[in-house]
Formats: C-alpha cells, structure tokens, sequence
C-alpha cells in the first residue's frame, strides 16, 4: 500500500476540496432567492452546477483511493455497479422531475394548475373544496 505521492495528495486535495464545496452549499441555502426573484434563476444554475460537481468529485475521488488502496479487483468491480445502479435512479427521478416541471408550466399557460391552490392559501377562507382546488375535482 503506497501511501504518499502525487496521487494521494491529488486524493487529499479532491477531498478538501468536496468539504468546501459541500459547506458551500448548505451556506448557500441561506442566501436562496425566492421562487419569482430575478435572481433565483442564477442561484439555480450555481446549486446545480457545484452539486454536480460535487457528484463527479466524489466519483473521482473514490476511484482515487481505490488506486491508493489497491483492494482486490472485486471492490472496484462493485463500486462500478452501485455507480450504474445508483445512475439509473437518478436517470429515471430526473426525467421524472423534469416531466412534472413541464407538466405544471403546461397547464399554468393554459389557466392555472389542474391541482388548483389547495395549501397555498389563496386568501378565500369560505372554500369548501378541499380535494382539487376551487373547481372541486378529486
């Protein structure tokens, strides 16, 4: 097991590196735009970018301590599975998430969400449809 060189400090630095970045984020949340602030859609761009750099960071950076380690080929075998399963489920949430999002934008040009206003308080306290909004729809 090699323990020092040029790989291990390119694993340090990767590592410190990922803390930041991680530290980053959470303080971003505290400077988060509103939904319709001019600049929410910067801010959005920025958690992306550095939460995907995040993601390939740490792949990197585990492929890294593999080659410091030098464990039985197994373990890499593996890793390289979860990545590809772990990939998928985040294929299928996006396209997911991404569907919905259109969905919704969709439906608002067209007149208003099919879901209505049901628990964002459109001010109108005498609405008795609970289930799909003001036109009652369950």
């Amino acid at each position: 097991m090699k323990l020092g060189g040029d790989s291990a400090k390119m694993h340090g630095n990767i590592g410190i590196t990922l803390f930041a970045l991680g530290t980053l984020q959470v303080f971003a949340l505290l400077l988060r735009p509103k939904k319709d602030h001019k600049y929410r859609t910067y801010w959005n761009m920025y958690h992306y970018a550095v939460g995907y750099t995040v993601i390939i960071l740490s792949i990197v950076n585990v492929f890294k301590g593999l080659e410091l380690l030098n464990p039985d080929g197994k373990w890499k075998t593996a890793y390289i599975g979860i990545l590809i399963f772990m990939g998928a489920i985040m294929g299928v949430l996006e396209a997911s998430t991404w569907y919905i999002v259109l969905k919704r934008r969709k439906s608002e040009k067209e007149g208003g969400y099919p879901g209505g206003d049901v628990g964002y308080g459109n001010g109108n306290h005498h609405n008795h449809h609970y289930y799909g909004g003001q036109n009652g729809i369950v």
